[in-house]
């Protein structure tokens, strides 16, 4: 076995053609484009494309695949370079009496994937663009994704858009099909020791992936998958724990960071970060506009203290991403990558000495704090990050 760097969970924004997909996402966002960010920049060595139900974008992919920048793997995924391309799509559901949420679909092959697609066309307005809505039921949709050698995961879970827990339900049994759930995202503003406290959870793996919206993004969090190469079926095998395959490590954010961390007053624009506190209802203005965080969220569907299951679970590293690290601009990262490869290397295989001699000892140190999960960091919500604390 060995380790590999997986990010499940990329937008495409606009095909070669120019046709959007993810309306939110960066034009620059095309499959090709993701493939060498991730594998030459950012050095993912699995990474997964999200929106490839859309025909635009099968279009793209097998243009790739006729001109031979990439080619199919014997065990589901494409190849480009050393980085394996697993595709998948976001889809959203509704079932009667509960909100709405986001579910990730991953098909082992392309073939699969277009049948996949002509079987979403009557169920849905408009299958060319990313996160639509569908009519159907989450478990007909699993359904279908199974029958095709499928993963369904949902999506950030605890968001308060549009995700299981934030926006559709107390309890993941009522709508899903609990029997062919692969895994579930934890997202940004949450992880392994808050989500503990749903005993649901229990049997699931978690998964930290960047939901990136810009080539930038891509990496911001990941997982370390223990393999014996990459590929769709080992990924599938590493979800389940099974045949000596798992998740080694989950990398993410420190919750605080995240954009939906906190409880946030539409009203009066400030961020409710008292400790152990929720609120239904502003401490300052007194405003019922609030948009519930995530970690309150999950205060108000717990049922028992997270610290006994998390024990059980692969290690969960607050690392920053290095675009969040102060003093690391744009200039002294290329210097950085230019020296060392890709930014998994700068994270987890340059020393100290190699980064300060590159960095500077002050930004060394908190690239360093930051594999170490020891960067100090001021709460965000409401759909505003969180941030590396000054001067701490």
């Amino acid at each position: 076995m060995k380790d590999y760097f997986a990010d499940l969970h990329v937008h495409i924004g606009r095909t070669e053609d120019g046709i959007p997909v993810k309306i939110t996402g960066a034009r620059s966002l095309t499959f090709e484009n993701i493939a060498k960010e991730a594998s030459l920049r950012k050095g993912m060595d699995i990474v997964g494309i999200i929106d490839c139900a859309s025909p635009a974008v099968q279009a793209d992919i097998r243009r790739c695949l006729d001109r031979g920048e990439m080619e199919e793997v014997e065990g589901g995924g494409l190849r480009y370079r050393s980085t394996v391309l697993l595709l998948g799509s976001e889809i959203e559901v509704h079932d009667p009496g509960s909100g709405p949420a986001h579910l990730l679909c991953y098909l082992p092959a392309l073939r699969d994937m277009e049948d996949f697609t002509e079987w979403l066309r009557p169920r849905m307005t408009n299958v060319t663009l990313s996160t639509q809505r569908l009519r159907a039921t989450a478990r007909e949709l699993q359904r279908a994704v199974a029958d095709r050698g499928g993963l369904t995961i949902p999506a950030h879970i605890f968001t308060p858009h549009k995700s299981l827990y934030g926006s559709c339900t107390d309890r993941m049994a009522d709508v899903l099909d609990l029997s062919l759930v692969a895994a579930v995202e934890l997202g940004l503003s949450a992880d392994t020791e808050m989500a503990g406290g749903l005993s649901e959870l229990d049997r699931f793996a978690f998964v930290t992936d960047s939901d990136a919206h810009s080539l930038g993004k891509i990496g911001r969090e990941y997982n370390r998958l223990s393999l014996a190469e990459p590929s769709f079926a080992e990924v599938k095998l590493a979800l389940a724990g099974s045949g000596g395959r798992g998740i080694a490590a989950n990398y993410g954010l420190n919750p605080r960071l995240g954009k939906y961390h906190r409880t946030y007053c539409e009203a009066c624009s400030r961020i409710v970060d008292e400790a152990d506190q929720s609120a239904d209802r502003c401490l300052v203005c007194g405003s019922r506009r609030i948009v519930r965080g995530v970690m309150d969220r999950i205060g108000d569907i717990a049922d028992r203290p997270a610290s006994a299951a998390t024990r059980l679970r692969p290690p969960y590293v607050h690392q920053v991403p290095l675009e969040f690290i102060p003093g690391l601009g744009p200039k002294l990262l290329d210097k950085l990558l230019a020296r060392f490869g890709t930014e998994m290397d700068i994270l987890h295989r340059a020393s100290p000495d190699e980064l300060a001699e590159t960095a500077g000892a002050r930004v060394a140190g908190a690239i360093v704090a930051s594999r170490e999960g020891r960067l100090a960091v001021d709460a965000g919500g409401g759909g505003r990050y969180g941030r590396v604390a000054k001067d701490r």
